[in-house]
Protein backbone atom coordinates (compact mmCIF):
# COMPACT_ATOMS: atom_id res chain seq x y z
CA UNK A 1 0.00 0.00 0.00
CA UNK A 2 1.09 3.37 -0.55
CA UNK A 3 2.74 5.11 2.26
CA UNK A 4 3.60 9.15 2.57
CA UNK A 5 6.52 8.23 4.10
CA UNK A 6 7.85 6.81 0.79
CA UNK A 7 8.58 10.36 -0.54
CA UNK A 8 10.23 11.04 2.70
CA UNK A 9 12.62 8.32 2.32
CA UNK A 10 13.38 9.12 -1.53
CA UNK A 11 14.70 12.61 -0.51
CA UNK A 12 17.01 10.87 2.38
CA UNK A 13 18.66 8.67 -0.42
CA UNK A 14 18.84 11.37 -2.72
CA UNK A 15 20.35 14.28 0.13
CA UNK A 16 23.60 14.96 -0.02
CA UNK A 17 24.02 15.28 3.81
CA UNK A 18 22.15 11.77 3.65
CA UNK A 19 23.13 9.67 7.16
CA UNK A 20 22.32 6.20 8.14
CA UNK A 21 18.41 6.16 8.88
CA UNK A 22 16.24 5.06 11.54
CA UNK A 23 12.62 4.70 10.52
CA UNK A 24 10.72 5.07 14.24
CA UNK A 25 7.26 3.95 14.84
CA UNK A 26 5.30 1.52 17.29
CA UNK A 27 5.05 -1.95 16.68
CA UNK A 28 2.76 -2.92 13.41
CA UNK A 29 2.91 0.40 11.62
CA UNK A 30 4.26 -1.24 8.79
CA UNK A 31 7.96 -0.53 8.85
CA UNK A 32 9.50 -3.31 7.78
CA UNK A 33 7.14 -3.58 4.75
CA UNK A 34 7.79 0.20 3.83
CA UNK A 35 11.51 -0.13 3.83
CA UNK A 36 11.71 -3.51 1.68
CA UNK A 37 9.75 -1.40 -1.10
CA UNK A 38 11.96 1.54 -0.83
CA UNK A 39 14.32 -1.00 -1.63
CA UNK A 40 12.83 -2.56 -4.06
CA UNK A 41 11.91 0.65 -6.35
CA UNK A 42 15.08 2.48 -5.29
CA UNK A 43 17.75 0.39 -5.71
CA UNK A 44 19.61 -2.46 -7.26
CA UNK A 45 19.13 -5.17 -4.98
CA UNK A 46 18.07 -4.71 -1.43
CA UNK A 47 20.18 -6.75 1.31
CA UNK A 48 17.27 -7.58 4.90
CA UNK A 49 18.84 -8.11 8.04
CA UNK A 50 16.54 -9.17 11.03
CA UNK A 51 17.96 -9.32 14.41
CA UNK A 52 14.80 -10.39 16.00
CA UNK A 53 14.34 -12.95 13.62
CA UNK A 54 17.85 -13.89 13.36
CA UNK A 55 19.82 -13.85 16.71
CA UNK A 56 23.21 -14.55 15.42
CA UNK A 57 23.56 -11.52 13.42
CA UNK A 58 24.69 -10.19 16.92
CA UNK A 59 27.95 -11.91 16.84
CA UNK A 60 28.96 -9.87 13.48
CA UNK A 61 28.92 -6.85 15.34
CA UNK A 62 30.45 -8.35 18.46
CA UNK A 63 34.43 -8.02 17.98
CA UNK A 64 34.96 -4.42 16.77
CA UNK A 65 32.76 -1.59 14.66
CA UNK A 66 34.69 -1.26 11.77
CA UNK A 67 32.14 -0.96 8.90
CA UNK A 68 34.62 -2.63 6.62
CA UNK A 69 34.83 -5.25 8.33
CA UNK A 70 30.67 -5.58 9.46
CA UNK A 71 30.33 -5.60 5.56
CA UNK A 72 32.57 -7.81 4.27
CA UNK A 73 31.33 -10.28 7.09
CA UNK A 74 27.55 -9.58 6.41
CA UNK A 75 28.35 -10.36 2.15
CA UNK A 76 29.94 -13.47 2.99
CA UNK A 77 26.75 -14.34 6.02
CA UNK A 78 23.98 -12.80 3.25
CA UNK A 79 25.99 -14.89 0.14
CA UNK A 80 25.85 -11.02 -1.75
CA UNK A 81 27.70 -8.53 -2.73
CA UNK A 82 27.12 -5.00 -1.27
CA UNK A 83 27.62 -1.93 -3.25
CA UNK A 84 27.94 1.24 -2.27
CA UNK A 85 25.61 3.56 -4.07
CA UNK A 86 23.73 1.04 -5.85
CA UNK A 87 22.51 -1.08 -3.05
CA UNK A 88 19.85 -0.63 0.05
CA UNK A 89 21.37 -2.22 3.42
CA UNK A 90 18.50 -2.54 6.10
CA UNK A 91 19.11 -3.45 10.03
CA UNK A 92 15.56 -4.28 11.36
CA UNK A 93 14.42 -4.45 14.67
CA UNK A 94 18.03 -2.73 15.31
CA UNK A 95 16.82 -2.21 19.19
CA UNK A 96 17.72 -6.03 19.54
CA UNK A 97 21.47 -5.38 18.76
CA UNK A 98 22.45 -2.58 20.42
CA UNK A 99 26.00 -2.16 19.24
CA UNK A 100 24.79 -2.18 15.86
CA UNK A 101 23.00 0.78 17.12
CA UNK A 102 26.43 2.24 17.68
CA UNK A 103 28.06 1.04 14.80
CA UNK A 104 25.96 3.69 12.61
CA UNK A 105 27.97 6.14 13.98
CA UNK A 106 31.10 4.35 11.95
CA UNK A 107 28.81 4.00 8.97
CA UNK A 108 28.25 7.84 8.84
CA UNK A 109 31.73 8.25 9.66
CA UNK A 110 34.07 6.27 7.71
CA UNK A 111 31.36 4.35 5.17
CA UNK A 112 29.35 7.31 3.45
CA UNK A 113 28.81 5.78 0.74
CA UNK A 114 26.68 3.29 1.24
CA UNK A 115 22.52 3.36 1.55
CA UNK A 116 21.76 2.37 5.22
CA UNK A 117 18.21 2.19 7.38
CA UNK A 118 17.30 0.85 10.34
CA UNK A 119 14.07 0.22 11.69
CA UNK A 120 12.99 -0.71 15.10
CA UNK A 121 10.00 0.42 17.73
CA UNK A 122 10.23 3.57 19.29
CA UNK A 123 10.36 2.20 22.76
CA UNK A 124 13.02 -0.23 21.79
CA UNK A 125 15.16 2.24 20.13
CA UNK A 126 15.38 4.48 23.15
CA UNK A 127 15.67 1.72 25.33
CA UNK A 128 19.04 0.33 23.57
CA UNK A 129 20.32 4.36 23.01
CA UNK A 130 22.30 4.56 26.33
CA UNK A 131 25.10 4.71 26.66
CA UNK A 132 26.45 4.54 23.37
CA UNK A 133 23.33 6.09 21.01
CA UNK A 134 25.17 7.90 17.58
CA UNK A 135 24.08 11.25 18.43
CA UNK A 136 24.16 13.29 15.13
CA UNK A 137 25.10 10.98 13.15
CA UNK A 138 21.70 9.36 11.68
CA UNK A 139 18.79 11.11 10.12
CA UNK A 140 15.40 9.84 11.47
CA UNK A 141 11.67 9.08 10.25
CA UNK A 142 8.66 8.42 12.47
CA UNK A 143 5.76 6.10 10.92
CA UNK A 144 2.50 6.64 11.90
CA UNK A 145 -0.87 4.08 11.61
CA UNK A 146 -2.08 5.21 7.93
CA UNK A 147 -3.71 8.37 7.83
CA UNK A 148 -7.23 9.06 6.65
CA UNK A 149 -5.24 10.28 3.17
CA UNK A 150 -3.48 7.33 3.16
CA UNK A 151 -6.30 4.95 3.69
CA UNK A 152 -8.16 6.92 0.46
CA UNK A 153 -5.45 5.69 -0.96
CA UNK A 154 -5.28 2.04 -0.37
CA UNK A 155 -9.42 1.62 -1.07
CA UNK A 156 -9.37 2.98 -4.47
CA UNK A 157 -10.57 6.56 -3.65
CA UNK A 158 -7.75 8.68 -4.23
CA UNK A 159 -9.05 11.06 -6.45
CA UNK A 160 -11.46 12.62 -3.26
CA UNK A 161 -7.64 12.93 -1.80
CA UNK A 162 -6.34 14.56 -4.88
CA UNK A 163 -9.36 16.81 -5.25
CA UNK A 164 -9.19 18.27 -1.35
CA UNK A 165 -4.91 18.39 -2.34
CA UNK A 166 -5.91 20.65 -4.60
CA UNK A 167 -8.63 23.11 -3.88
CA UNK A 168 -7.66 26.05 -4.78
CA UNK A 169 -10.24 28.29 -2.54
CA UNK A 170 -12.09 27.63 0.69
CA UNK A 171 -15.49 26.96 -0.57
CA UNK A 172 -17.79 23.92 0.04
CA UNK A 173 -17.55 20.65 -2.04
CA UNK A 174 -20.58 19.33 -4.21
CA UNK A 175 -22.71 17.23 -1.39
CA UNK A 176 -22.14 13.85 -3.66
CA UNK A 177 -18.47 14.20 -2.75
CA UNK A 178 -19.31 15.39 0.81
CA UNK A 179 -21.40 12.71 1.33
CA UNK A 180 -19.17 10.26 0.28
CA UNK A 181 -16.45 11.22 2.03
CA UNK A 182 -18.69 11.17 5.01
CA UNK A 183 -19.13 7.28 4.42
CA UNK A 184 -15.19 7.04 3.93
CA UNK A 185 -14.63 8.01 7.11
CA UNK A 186 -17.10 6.02 8.72
CA UNK A 187 -15.79 2.82 7.58
CA UNK A 188 -12.03 4.94 8.80
CA UNK A 189 -13.59 4.81 12.66
CA UNK A 190 -14.42 1.05 12.06
CA UNK A 191 -11.15 0.18 10.18
CA UNK A 192 -8.40 3.05 11.29
CA UNK A 193 -4.91 3.06 10.01
CA UNK A 194 -2.97 -0.41 11.14
CA UNK A 195 -1.67 -1.24 7.52
CA UNK A 196 -2.43 -5.09 7.96
CA UNK A 197 -6.38 -4.11 9.02
CA UNK A 198 -6.48 -1.66 6.45
CA UNK A 199 -5.15 -4.29 3.62
CA UNK A 200 -7.99 -6.93 4.73
CA UNK A 201 -10.29 -4.07 4.70
CA UNK A 202 -9.44 -3.60 0.73
CA UNK A 203 -9.47 -7.35 0.19
CA UNK A 204 -13.21 -7.29 1.16
CA UNK A 205 -13.25 -8.48 4.98
CA UNK A 206 -16.14 -7.08 6.65
CA UNK A 207 -16.16 -5.47 10.50
CA UNK A 208 -16.27 -8.46 12.45
CA UNK A 209 -12.89 -9.69 10.96
CA UNK A 210 -11.43 -6.02 10.79
CA UNK A 211 -12.27 -6.50 14.80
CA UNK A 212 -10.77 -9.51 15.17
CA UNK A 213 -7.23 -8.40 13.58
CA UNK A 214 -7.35 -5.53 15.68
CA UNK A 215 -7.71 -7.66 19.33
CA UNK A 216 -4.64 -9.78 17.87
CA UNK A 217 -2.96 -6.48 17.44
CA UNK A 218 -4.25 -5.59 20.94
CA UNK A 219 -2.81 -8.50 22.60
CA UNK A 220 0.32 -8.17 21.26
CA UNK A 221 1.29 -4.97 22.28
CA UNK A 222 -0.44 -6.62 26.14
CA UNK A 223 2.77 -9.13 25.06
CA UNK A 224 5.49 -6.46 24.79
CA UNK A 225 3.92 -5.53 28.22
CA UNK A 226 5.64 -8.45 29.51
CA UNK A 227 8.40 -8.71 27.40
CA UNK A 228 10.06 -5.13 27.81
CA UNK A 229 8.31 -3.11 30.60
CA UNK A 230 10.02 -3.40 34.44
CA UNK A 231 8.01 -6.10 36.23
CA UNK A 232 6.64 -3.66 38.55
CA UNK A 233 5.01 -1.96 35.73
CA UNK A 234 3.28 -4.53 34.04
CA UNK A 235 0.32 -4.52 36.24
CA UNK A 236 0.11 -0.77 36.22
CA UNK A 237 0.52 -0.53 32.00
CA UNK A 238 -2.31 -3.00 31.44
CA UNK A 239 -4.58 -1.25 33.68
CA UNK A 240 -3.57 2.13 32.34
CA UNK A 241 -4.38 0.68 28.23
CA UNK A 242 -7.99 -0.85 29.45
CA UNK A 243 -8.60 2.65 30.74
CA UNK A 244 -8.30 4.25 27.58
CA UNK A 245 -12.55 4.12 26.70
CA UNK A 246 -12.99 5.14 30.15
CA UNK A 247 -11.12 7.74 29.90
CA UNK A 248 -12.23 9.67 26.39
CA UNK A 249 -15.94 8.37 27.02
CA UNK A 250 -15.84 11.67 30.11
CA UNK A 251 -17.33 15.27 29.31
CA UNK A 252 -14.24 16.17 30.54
CA UNK A 253 -11.58 13.93 28.92
CA UNK A 254 -8.48 15.49 31.64
CA UNK A 255 -7.04 12.19 32.46
CA UNK A 256 -8.10 10.81 36.32
CA UNK A 257 -5.86 7.89 37.66
CA UNK A 258 -8.87 7.34 40.09
CA UNK A 259 -9.93 6.12 36.46
CA UNK A 260 -7.09 3.21 36.19
CA UNK A 261 -7.65 2.24 39.99
CA UNK A 262 -9.46 3.11 43.22
CA UNK A 263 -7.22 5.06 44.91
CA UNK A 264 -4.26 5.53 42.19
CA UNK A 265 -2.08 7.91 42.59
CA UNK A 266 -0.04 9.94 39.78
CA UNK A 267 3.25 8.92 41.23
CA UNK A 268 2.49 5.27 41.28
CA UNK A 269 1.55 4.87 37.84
CA UNK A 270 3.31 8.45 35.51
CA UNK A 271 6.23 6.02 35.08
CA UNK A 272 3.88 3.08 33.39
CA UNK A 273 2.49 6.43 31.36
CA UNK A 274 5.27 7.69 30.67
CA UNK A 275 5.89 3.52 29.09
CA UNK A 276 3.54 3.61 26.96
CA UNK A 277 4.55 7.21 25.29
CA UNK A 278 7.55 6.33 24.41
CA UNK A 279 6.65 3.49 23.07
CA UNK A 280 3.90 4.80 20.77
CA UNK A 281 0.94 3.62 22.09
CA UNK A 282 -0.73 6.74 23.17
CA UNK A 283 -0.58 10.36 22.84
CA UNK A 284 -0.37 13.13 25.64
CA UNK A 285 -2.23 15.73 25.13
CA UNK A 286 -0.97 18.53 27.83
CA UNK A 287 -2.65 21.67 29.16
CA UNK A 288 -1.25 24.46 27.61
CA UNK A 289 -2.03 27.17 30.45
CA UNK A 290 -1.18 30.72 27.76
CA UNK A 291 -1.66 29.36 23.81
CA UNK A 292 1.84 31.05 23.07
CA UNK A 293 4.74 29.66 21.44
CA UNK A 294 6.02 27.26 22.11
CA UNK A 295 3.47 26.11 24.08
CA UNK A 296 5.78 23.58 25.71
CA UNK A 297 7.15 26.43 28.35
CA UNK A 298 3.37 26.83 29.41
CA UNK A 299 2.35 23.52 30.01
CA UNK A 300 1.19 21.77 33.19
CA UNK A 301 2.59 18.79 33.60
CA UNK A 302 -0.08 17.46 36.27
CA UNK A 303 -3.05 17.85 33.67
CA UNK A 304 -3.52 16.67 30.26
CA UNK A 305 -5.44 13.94 28.03
CA UNK A 306 -4.19 10.87 26.38
CA UNK A 307 -5.23 9.41 23.12
CA UNK A 308 -4.34 5.95 21.88
CA UNK A 309 -2.16 6.05 18.45
CA UNK A 310 -5.10 4.32 16.41
CA UNK A 311 -8.81 5.23 16.39
CA UNK A 312 -9.70 1.69 15.02
CA UNK A 313 -7.78 0.39 17.71
CA UNK A 314 -9.22 2.53 20.26
CA UNK A 315 -12.56 1.15 19.54
CA UNK A 316 -11.59 -2.67 19.69
CA UNK A 317 -10.29 -1.66 22.91
CA UNK A 318 -13.55 -0.40 23.79
CA UNK A 319 -15.11 -3.28 22.47
CA UNK A 320 -17.30 -0.76 20.37
CA UNK A 321 -19.76 -3.35 17.50
CA UNK A 322 -18.63 -2.76 14.07
CA UNK A 323 -21.73 -2.21 13.05
CA UNK A 324 -22.37 0.87 15.51
CA UNK A 325 -19.32 2.81 13.66
CA UNK A 326 -20.07 1.29 9.96
CA UNK A 327 -23.19 2.49 9.79
CA UNK A 328 -23.22 5.72 10.99
CA UNK A 329 -21.20 8.08 13.26
CA UNK A 330 -24.23 8.70 15.91
CA UNK A 331 -22.09 6.22 18.64
CA UNK A 332 -19.13 8.88 18.01
CA UNK A 333 -21.67 11.79 19.16
CA UNK A 334 -22.92 9.38 21.88
CA UNK A 335 -19.57 8.77 23.50
CA UNK A 336 -18.58 12.51 23.56
CA UNK A 337 -16.89 13.27 20.51
CA UNK A 338 -14.09 10.33 22.10
CA UNK A 339 -13.54 9.45 18.56
CA UNK A 340 -13.45 12.37 17.18
CA UNK A 341 -10.89 13.74 19.07
CA UNK A 342 -8.87 10.60 19.35
CA UNK A 343 -9.15 10.66 15.27
CA UNK A 344 -7.98 13.91 15.16
CA UNK A 345 -4.99 13.74 17.98
CA UNK A 346 -4.14 10.54 15.30
CA UNK A 347 -4.14 12.89 12.27
CA UNK A 348 -2.38 15.75 13.90
CA UNK A 349 0.19 13.30 14.97
CA UNK A 350 1.44 12.12 11.54
CA UNK A 351 1.15 16.00 10.31
CA UNK A 352 4.45 16.11 12.84
CA UNK A 353 2.91 17.73 15.89
CA UNK A 354 5.56 16.25 18.27
CA UNK A 355 3.14 17.12 21.08
CA UNK A 356 -0.12 17.93 21.93
CA UNK A 357 -1.76 21.11 23.69
CA UNK A 358 -5.48 21.62 24.77
CA UNK A 359 -6.74 24.98 26.44
CA UNK A 360 -8.75 25.68 29.23
CA UNK A 361 -10.12 28.43 31.25
CA UNK A 362 -8.72 29.04 34.78
CA UNK A 363 -12.96 29.16 35.77
CA UNK A 364 -12.79 25.64 33.85
CA UNK A 365 -16.46 27.55 31.91
CA UNK A 366 -14.02 26.71 28.67
CA UNK A 367 -12.24 24.12 26.81
CA UNK A 368 -10.71 23.84 23.53
CA UNK A 369 -9.72 20.44 22.10
CA UNK A 370 -6.51 21.12 21.05
CA UNK A 371 -4.02 24.26 19.94
CA UNK A 372 -2.37 24.08 16.71
CA UNK A 373 1.05 25.97 15.86
CA UNK A 374 1.13 27.96 12.57
CA UNK A 375 4.21 30.04 12.30
CA UNK A 376 4.20 32.53 15.24
CA UNK A 377 0.42 32.12 15.84
CA UNK A 378 -1.26 29.35 17.73
CA UNK A 379 -5.08 28.07 16.29
CA UNK A 380 -7.46 26.91 18.79
CA UNK A 381 -9.13 23.71 17.31
CA UNK A 382 -12.45 22.90 18.18
CA UNK A 383 -13.70 19.00 17.41
CA UNK A 384 -16.93 18.23 16.66
CA UNK A 385 -18.58 14.90 16.36
CA UNK A 386 -21.96 16.00 14.18
CA UNK A 387 -23.06 19.04 12.18
CA UNK A 388 -24.30 20.69 15.59
CA UNK A 389 -21.09 23.27 15.80
CA UNK A 390 -22.01 25.36 18.55
CA UNK A 391 -19.44 26.10 20.68
CA UNK A 392 -19.18 28.37 23.91
CA UNK A 393 -15.55 27.27 24.20
CA UNK A 394 -14.32 28.97 20.81
CA UNK A 395 -16.27 31.78 21.43
CA UNK A 396 -14.70 32.64 24.61
CA UNK A 397 -10.66 31.58 23.66
CA UNK A 398 -11.29 34.26 20.58
CA UNK A 399 -12.52 37.07 22.44
CA UNK A 400 -9.50 36.34 24.70
CA UNK A 401 -6.76 36.06 22.79
CA UNK A 402 -7.70 37.46 19.66
CA UNK A 403 -6.35 34.39 17.45
CA UNK A 404 -5.96 35.68 13.02
CA UNK A 405 -8.14 32.29 12.88
CA UNK A 406 -9.62 29.79 14.39
CA UNK A 407 -10.73 25.97 13.55
CA UNK A 408 -13.21 24.36 14.08
CA UNK A 409 -13.30 20.22 12.88
CA UNK A 410 -17.24 18.79 12.28
CA UNK A 411 -18.98 16.59 9.50
CA UNK A 412 -20.02 20.15 8.07
CA UNK A 413 -18.98 21.02 4.70
CA UNK A 414 -15.80 22.97 4.10
CA UNK A 415 -16.18 26.68 4.58
CA UNK A 416 -14.90 30.00 6.09
CA UNK A 417 -17.25 32.14 8.05
CA UNK A 418 -15.14 35.20 8.79
CA UNK A 419 -12.31 34.27 10.71
CA UNK A 420 -13.76 30.42 12.17
CA UNK A 421 -12.89 28.01 9.58
CA UNK A 422 -14.91 24.77 9.24
CA UNK A 423 -12.98 22.30 8.05
CA UNK A 424 -14.43 18.49 7.59
CA UNK A 425 -13.17 15.63 9.72
CA UNK A 426 -12.19 14.26 6.39
CA UNK A 427 -9.72 16.86 5.50
CA UNK A 428 -7.78 17.27 8.69
CA UNK A 429 -4.81 15.48 6.92
CA UNK A 430 -4.64 18.54 4.93
CA UNK A 431 -5.16 21.25 7.66
CA UNK A 432 -1.94 22.61 6.79
CA UNK A 433 -2.78 23.73 3.36
CA UNK A 434 -6.41 25.11 4.34
CA UNK A 435 -4.94 27.78 6.99
CA UNK A 436 -2.51 28.51 4.09
CA UNK A 437 -5.39 29.07 1.32
CA UNK A 438 -7.33 31.32 4.73
CA UNK A 439 -4.64 33.63 5.04
CA UNK A 440 -4.77 34.66 1.49
CA UNK A 441 -1.56 35.72 -0.87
Amino acid sequence: MKRDCLAKLKLWKASRHRKPLILRGARQTGKTHLLREFGAQEYVRCHYFNFEQDPRLASIFHDDLRPERILRDLEIYGRQTINAGEDLVIFDEIQACPPALTALKYFHEQAGGYHLAAAGSLLGVRMAAAPSFPVGKVDFLDLHPMTFFEFLDAVGAAAYRERLENLDRLQPLPAALHDELVALLRDYHLTGGMPEVVARRVQGADGSVCRSIQRDILDAYTLDFAKHAPATDIPKLSLLWRSLPAQLARENKKFLFSLVKHGARAREYENALTWLENSGLVHRCSLALTPAVPLAATAESSAFKIYALDVGLLGALADTPPTALSSDLSVVASHHGAFAENYAAQQLAALGARSLHYWKSPSGEAEVDFLHPSGSAVLPLEIKAGTNVRSRSLGIYTSRFRPPLALRGSLQNLRLDGAVLNVPLYALPALPRFIDLAAGP
